[in-house]
């Protein structure tokens, strides 16, 4: 089941997150990040009405996603940056590409008219599931960052929404 996180679920969300920066190149960072943390940043999403949503299975929060600001000057308005975390127990069980069809259909009905995702560019599950979901490459940048002894190419995708009819610079 798909629902919105709720505060309750960030112990989950942060056991999910941490395994990522601590054994994988999904995340570019180096230390494991602590409860105060998800907090502030579960807080600082729902100020900014950007959701986060969690899989539930088997009463356990199995992955979560979310999206936000691409970049943060006013013109990058229409474009978000989403993020996906499967825990490593319930991963291959298309709970990844349910959250990332629930993320797009939200993000085309709020009038967004692009989703970018990072990918690491040796994560080839990921960038198979952002394929099937229409998501095209958008070009890598190589040695964006440097992880477990390795240099890292960031791999950029995008899929294109249907928009607001009317944008605006206001």
């Amino acid at each position: 089941m798909i629902r919105f996180a709720t505060e309750p679920d960030l112990e989950a969300i942060l056991a999910i997150y941490n395994d990522a920066i601590l054994t994988t190149t999904a995340v570019y960072t180096y230390k494991a990040k602590d409860l105060q943390e998800r907090k502030e940043w579960f807080l600082a999403k729902h100020e900014k009405g950007y959701p986060i949503w969690v899989y539930e299975k088997e009463h356990r929060v199995a992955g979560f996603a979310t999206y936000g600001s691409f970049r943060e000057w006013p013109a990058y308005k229409y474009t978000v940056e989403h993020s996906i975390y499967v825990h490593k127990d319930f991963r291959n069980y298309g709970i990844g590409t349910s959250l990332l069809k629930t993320l797009i259909e939200d993000a085309n009905e709020k009038g967004y008219t692009t989703i970018v995702a990072g990918i690491d560019a040796s994560n080839a599950n990921s960038i198979h599931l952002h394929e099937k979901l229409g998501f095209s490459s958008a070009g890598i940048v190589k040695k964006a960052g440097y992880k477990f002894g390795q240099w890292l190419d960031l791999a950029f995708y995008q899929l294109m929404l249907d928009g607001l009819k009317n944008p605006t610079e206001a």
